[in-house]
C-alpha cells in the first residue's frame, strides 16, 4: 500500500481494541522518551522555567510535542513506530493517503475522545465498523496490514 494515492479497504480488515491499545502504549513509551530528551535539553543548559516561560515549557511539551509526533507519523507514512509494530496503518475513508489537515483534525478529535473518560476509544466495541469517535470525525481509519 505504500506509494498509493489511494487503496480499496474492502481488501482490509478493521482493527480490534487490544491491537489499538497495544500500539497507543508503544506510542505512548516513545513519546515519553522523547519529552525526557525534549525536557533535558531545554531544562539543562537553561534551568527551569519560571513565568511565561514555564507556561509556553508546558504547552510545547504537552500539546506541541506530542502533535508533531503523531502528525508527522500519520502523514509521512501513514503509521507511527507503535503502528508499525502492531501492523497498522492510518488511511482516509475513501483509501487515500492522509493530509496534514486530516492528522490535525484526528489529533483533536482523539484528544476530545480522551477528555470524556475515553469513551470516543472505547467506542470501538460498540461500532459495527470499529472506528473510535476520532475516526468518524477526521474521516480516517486504522486497517491492518498485511
Amino acid at each position: 500500500m505504500t506509494g498509493n494515492p489511494s487503496t480499496d479497504l474492502a481488501d482490509y480488515v478493521a482493527p480490534g481494541f487490544l491491537r489499538r491499545l497495544a500500539a497507543i502504549l508503544y506510542d505512548s513509551l516513545l513519546l515519553v522518551a522523547l519529552l525526557f530528551v525534549a525536557t533535558a535539553t531545554i531544562t539543562l543548559p537553561l534551568g527551569s522555567p519560571e513565568g511565561n516561560m514555564l507556561l509556553f515549557f508546558q504547552l510545547f511539551i504537552f500539546e506541541i510535542m506530542p502533535l508533531m509526533f503523531f502528525t508527522g507519523f500519520w502523514t509521512w507514512g501513514g503509521q507511527t513506530l507503535g503502528m508499525r509494530a502492531w501492523r497498522l496503518r492510518l488511511v482516509r475513508i475513501d483509501g487515500g493517503v492522509v493530509s496534514w489537515s486530516d492528522a490535525l483534525k484526528r489529533h483533536l478529535a482523539a484528544l476530545l475522545s480522551l477528555m470524556v473518560f475515553g469513551l470516543g476509544f472505547i467506542w470501538i466495541l460498540f461500532d459495527s465498523q470499529k472506528l473510535a469517535w476520532h475516526d468518524r470525525i477526521s474521516k480516517t481509519r486504522l486497517i491492518v496490514v498485511k
